[in-house]
């Protein structure tokens, strides 16, 4: 595990923004809608409530989501990356301690609106971790060990899983706050999928005269290889080279900036690809 102090120091400024961000989102939307977001912060807001109702106990935020994030931490500190987890816990302590201490502000009492901006800040926050290689902890540790060992963007599957706690959630404590809480999650994950690129991916076709160092600064600048294809112009009728490429959206800018730089005249067509079998390399989390 090695450390860059300039780049790790950012990394960590980063992180701490989110766990504020986080933290704040959670007193001045979530607990004024009464919502339940998915994923552990959800389950720990849900026994919170659960304590209190049934049993008359007030629980910290931070004891039950640290506890609950036990698990998850171990997971990425086997399977993904011990500099990963490491920043990751981080983000959850600052993030659990600051619920329980940071005053509540609150914005607005309307539930839609804190449904759908709640949600949007939750999504920017996390991926605010991801984009500095680091994560909000609980589900997000399963989804990206799903994600790097499937090869898929497991965010929808995430949400899957958070529409079955909210489900429990809406048995317990009325369904109106379970339904609005599926729209904040459903906010925050269309957030990630905006910002968060490294496990989509991009497939190239790339008319050019120049094929084999096309083909070179697509493997320089993202470590993907490309097929060579034959053609032939219709309108012109001379001869014509595809090269056939699939690499991660995250990396697209710099693989058109590199073929730019090759042959400028190269006519490109990007698709989005949806799934993909076979060996693909992904970048290992630190």
């Amino acid at each position: 595990m090695k450390f860059s102090w300039k780049q790790d120091a950012k990394r960590v400024v980063v992180i701490c923004v989110a766990a504020v961000l986080m933290a704040v989102n959670i007193k001045s939307f979530v607990r004024t809608g009464g919502l339940y977001p998915g994923g552990v912060t959800g389950i720990s807001i849900l026994l919170q409530a659960i304590f209190e109702r049934f049993l008359g106990v007030e629980v910290p935020f931070s004891v039950i989501n640290l506890l609950l994030n036990a698990g998850p931490v171990y997971i990425g500190f086997r399977f993904i990356g011990k500099k990963f987890t490491l920043l990751s816990c981080l983000m959850i302590v600052i993030n659990s301690f600051l619920t329980d201490i940071i005053p509540a502000q609150i914005i607005t009492y309307d539930i839609l609106l804190i449904s759908i901006f709640g949600g949007i800040i939750n999504g920017l926050a996390i991926s605010m971790c991801l984009m500095v290689s680091a994560t909000s902890g609980g589900t997000d540790f399963i989804s990206i060990y799903l994600s790097e060992k499937k090869g898929v963007d497991a965010w929808n599957m995430i949400l899957g899983v958070n529409i079955v706690i909210l489900c429990i959630a809406g048995l317990l404590f009325g369904w109106d706050k379970a339904l609005y809480s599926i729209i904040f999650q459903y906010a925050s994950t269309q957030i990630l999928h905006i910002l968060y690129k490294r496990y989509q991916k991009q497939t190239f076709f790339i008319v050019t005269n120049k094929p084999k160092e096309i083909c070179d600064v697509i493997y320089a600048v993202s470590n993907h290889g490309a097929t060579i294809l034959e053609g032939k112009g219709s309108y012109g009728h001379c001869e014509r080279n595809v090269v056939y490429s699939v690499v991660s959206r995250d990396e697209v800018k710099k693989v058109v900036r590199a073929v730019r730089s090759v042959d400028e005249n190269a006519f490109v067509n990007q698709m989005k690809t949806d799934e993909l079998s076979g060996y693909f390399y992904q970048k290992p989390t630190d």
